[in-house]
């Protein structure tokens, strides 16, 4: 059985240096756990009434939240997180009365161990007393607990709502967290865009693509053609082409096909109009053959 220590602060620092070395020395964390518990019991509720409160006030709470910062950095190492909450409330009651040191550690403990959403109600609860508007870490435990807690559980609402509902702030550290609020939130919404617009970008691009490509080959094939017939009519002699223009003008336009006596005149033209276009398809005039 554990010896009975007398009650007050002397005896609950006691414990804390021994529980402190149990913990960083021995590693014995269970026995470690049990000073704590020890030196939080010897303290009772608290000093007693008169002078005596007065001057063993600072040192009273000093010792308390000491000897919780040692139990559940103890029970951390046991793997017993789960109980860390409840194990610091049981000598502290409510949230709203639980140091700054503790609250921050509980914070960081949970957000680390990926269970951010058991601080919830205690963090609200602590951040919305009016008691604790007064105190300068509330600023920095603000802070904390909207990194930690609010904004990875995309609670932006609530944490707007929280921080202008703290009266302990100033307006330029207000602004600055609403600030870091709403680029979180727009960060966010970037990152969780849903899986058919990221799936229907690169389908729309490849199709894209494809339309391109092509339209590239019709060009390139439509631009060769182009460049072959250019090269074929530059090479034809200027005078065949107007030779063999005139003769087409002359059958089409001033003989009458009916006309027996145009007969014998339109076979001689369309033999000759055969002799002028076997000369300028001939090999020597046909163009070069191009890659």
């Amino acid at each position: 059985e554990p010896p009975a220590w007398a009650p007050g602060p002397a005896q609950a620092a006691a414990l804390l240096e021994e529980a402190a070395d149990l913990l960083v020395l021995h590693r014995d964390f269970a026995a470690a756990v049990e000073r704590c518990e020890a030196g939080c019991d010897s303290l009772g509720a608290g000093p007693g009434p008169g002078h005596e409160r007065c001057l063993f006030l600072t040192s009273f709470a000093e010792v308390k939240c000491s000897l919780c910062v040692v139990g559940i950095q103890a029970l951390a190492e046991m793997n017993r997180w789960r109980e860390v909450l409840s194990w610091v409330l049981q000598y502290y009651h409510v949230p709203e009365h639980l140091p700054p040191k503790v609250l921050e550690l509980c914070i960081l403990l949970y957000s680390k161990v990926g269970e951010p959403q058991v601080m919830l109600e205690a963090g609200s609860s602590w951040l919305r007393a009016q008691a604790n508007q007064r105190l300068p870490e509330l600023g920095s435990l603000l802070e904390l607990y909207l990194g930690e807690v609010l904004l990875p559980l995309e609670l932006f609402g609530g944490a707007e709502e929280l921080v202008r509902g703290c009266a302990g702030l100033g307006s330029e550290q207000q602004l600055a967290l609403l600030g870091t609020i709403r680029e979180s939130c727009r960060t966010q919404r970037e990152e969780t865009r849903s899986p058919a617009e990221e799936q229907q970008e690169p389908a729309s691009e490849t199709a894209l693509g494809v339309l391109s490509q092509k339209l590239l080959t019709m060009l390139t094939l439509l631009r060769r053609a182009l460049r072959s017939m250019s090269n074929h009519f530059y090479l034809l002699p200027y005078k065949k082409m107007l030779l063999a223009t005139f003769l087409l003008y002359l059958v089409v336009v001033r003989l009458d096909p009916a006309s027996p006596t145009s007969l014998p005149f339109i076979y001689k033209l369309v033999q000759l109009f055969r002799q002028a276009w076997a000369a300028v398809l001939s090999p020597i005039h046909r163009p070069p053959i191009r890659d």
